[in-house]
């Protein structure tokens, strides 16, 4: 029972941890458009910018993933859910976090083998930047790596405990 308490506190943290990640590749976006607009008010060029900007969204997204699907901020239509039986949501439930936590290993995978040929065959980016694709692919991959962990994490605990893990944190409107 210690074992799964610190595995629970610490796949908690790297959901943090990646959210917050994210986070700061918003603020690097900022950052750089800021730095462009100033840019281009002084008269210099920013090369690249728009895409380092690209390459800090994608990261941003990857990295937010896992920490907004236990947030409650992911879509979920819940329209269905909410009007079936306890046991028919729970087995459409396990259903949903298999096919997603099944579609979210088969994306790593793909996601790994793509950017380790970029970096087998050096390919760069086609923009002003010339940066060598592997790098801002990384990101993708280490966020996609822990979103598929954390499908697979709210599987597991959706089939042993029947219920899942995400917590809401949004006010519900009860306007009608």
């Amino acid at each position: 029972m210690v074992f799964l308490a610190k595995l629970r506190a610490g796949l908690d943290r790297l959901y943090l941890a990646a959210g917050a990640l994210g986070a700061l590749f918003l603020i690097a976006i900022l950052s750089l458009i800021v730095l462009q607009m100033l840019a281009r008010w002084t008269g210099e060029v920013f090369p690249g910018a728009a895409e380092y900007v690209g390459y800090c969204m994608a990261a941003a997204s990857f990295f937010a993933f896992a920490h907004t699907l236990q947030r409650g901020a992911h879509i979920r239509v819940s329209m269905l859910l909410n009007v079936v039986p306890a046991g028919m949501r729970r087995a459409m439930e396990i259903w949903c976090f298999a096919i997603g936590t099944a579609l979210g290993w088969y994306f790593v995978w793909y996601a790994v083998k793509f950017v380790y040929w970029s970096w087998k065959f050096k390919d760069i980016s086609q923009g002003q930047d010339m940066t060598l694709l592997w790098m801002p692919q990384t990101g993708m991959v280490i966020g996609a790596v822990i979103l598929a962990i954390s499908l697979t994490d709210f599987l597991i605990h959706m089939v042993f405990t029947g219920r899942h893990r995400i917590v809401h944190e949004t006010v519900e409107s009860h306007a009608e």
